[in-house]
């Protein structure tokens, strides 16, 4: 039985979400995301303008008409989730966690999923794979989609994204739509160049992100890049417990802080860049909405 205070946040995100779908993402998703290819519907009589490569010669024959092959796209697509619920995940400086940010983008892009009659997996990860829901179809299951990846409680703390792509390429046989949902934190001391095929998670993100359709959407904070000047700060690293004391009235401090944060992000985007892995930057300091929409708008130019 679901606790009613579960049931009712679940319900809230349901509604907001549907609207966001509904009025936003009508027709976008769909026109974004291909299916595997075309499938054969019938074969009908030729009419004028019908493309002659398509005739189906065998039938012309042997009815005496000329007849042609019509084929339609097939659509259903599997859309797997991936979820970071590492301990630094469980942070914000502002608005929501991003945890339950991430929660409120998979519930988005769960039900534009189903609205298109398409499957929704959901895999929640930390260095270990902590839950795996196989694709399915329906409301209900994408209820119990959300409802994992709001109250999920995670058994690890730390971050192991090598380990997930790789999981997501064992149990995955065709090719997915794969939205991977983390801070992607774990990577800062891993971001430098690699050789292809190099080792780690740029290993296992090159050959999903050739398999399958990746799509990465980047957890940040305000806090991240800028140092609030108020003194004496502690600053904790939420998957180690490992401290440093820093002096965040001097501004060259400050200064230093920003120049690492933004290398960092720099250093990501030109990860991605490099492996053809699209990208949504999200914050929790504004609406989700803009970014989701700015994405799937600029992916709808490049594909015409």
């Amino acid at each position: 039985m679901i606790p009613k205070e579960i049931f009712e946040k679940v319900r809230r995100i349901e509604i907001t979400t549907s609207r966001l779908v509904t009025d936003v993402f009508a027709g976008q998703y769909h026109s974004v995301f291909k299916g595997r290819g075309m499938e054969f519907d019938e074969v009908r009589e030729y009419q004028i303008g019908d493309d002659i490569r398509t005739i189906d010669w065998n039938v012309t024959a042997r009815t005496g008409t000329p007849h042609i092959k019509k084929y339609v796209e097939e659509r259903e697509l599997t859309v797997m989730i991936l979820v970071d619920v590492s301990k630094s995940c469980h942070f914000a400086s502002v608005n929501n966690l991003k945890n339950k940010l991430a929660a409120e983008i998979a519930a988005v892009l769960a039900f534009a999923a189903i609205r298109n009659n398409d499957k929704v997996g959901l895999m929640i990860f930390t260095d270990r794979i902590e839950r795996f829901i196989p694709p399915r179809k329906g409301r209900s299951h994408v209820l119990r989609v959300i409802r994992e990846v709001l109250y999920f409680e995670p058994k690890h703390q730390g971050t192991d994204m090598g380990n997930a792509l790789e999981y997501l390429n064992k149990v995955t046989t065709r090719k997915t739509i794969a939205f991977v949902i983390s801070d992607f934190i774990e990577q800062d001391t891993r971001l430098q160049p690699a050789p292809k095929n190099g080792p780690g998670f740029q290993k296992a993100m090159r050959i999903a992100g050739k398999r399958h359709d990746l799509v990465a959407v980047t957890l940040n904070d305000p806090r991240e890049v800028d140092l609030p000047d108020c003194g004496l700060l502690i600053l904790e690293d939420a998957e180690t417990g490992s401290r440093r004391v820093v002096d965040s009235g001097d501004k060259n401090i400050r200064r230093r802080y920003r120049e690492e944060a933004l290398g960092r992000l720099k250093k990501r985007d030109q990860l991605f860049a490099s492996m053809g892995v699209d990208h949504i930057d999200v914050s929790t300091a504004v609406p989700f909405d803009n970014a989701l929409v700015k994405f799937f708008r600029q992916r709808r130019r490049r594909l015409r």
